[in-house]
């Protein structure tokens, strides 16, 4: 994974690539598998797939939770 300010606004990428993990992983959440991700997505690489995956518990950690009072 690499973050980037000038890469897709410094989110999370696979590789310098212009895909962000959060796309990664909602391609698999729709229902699609690794395989029809790599199909679409030449410049993918399986292990690419596996890293999103991998990091995707970082993207969910929360450091602190506030009560929005309207």
């Amino acid at each position: 994974m690499t973050i980037d300010q000038n890469i897709c606004h410094g989110k999370p990428c696979i590789r310098g690539l212009r895909y962000p993990v959060e796309f990664i992983l909602e391609l698999l959440s729709s229902g699609m598998s690794i395989d029809d991700i790599l199909a679409d997505y030449d410049d993918l690489e399986r292990d690419d797939i596996l890293a999103a995956l991998l990091f995707a518990p970082r993207l969910t950690q929360v450091k602190s939770i506030y009560n929005v009072v309207k």
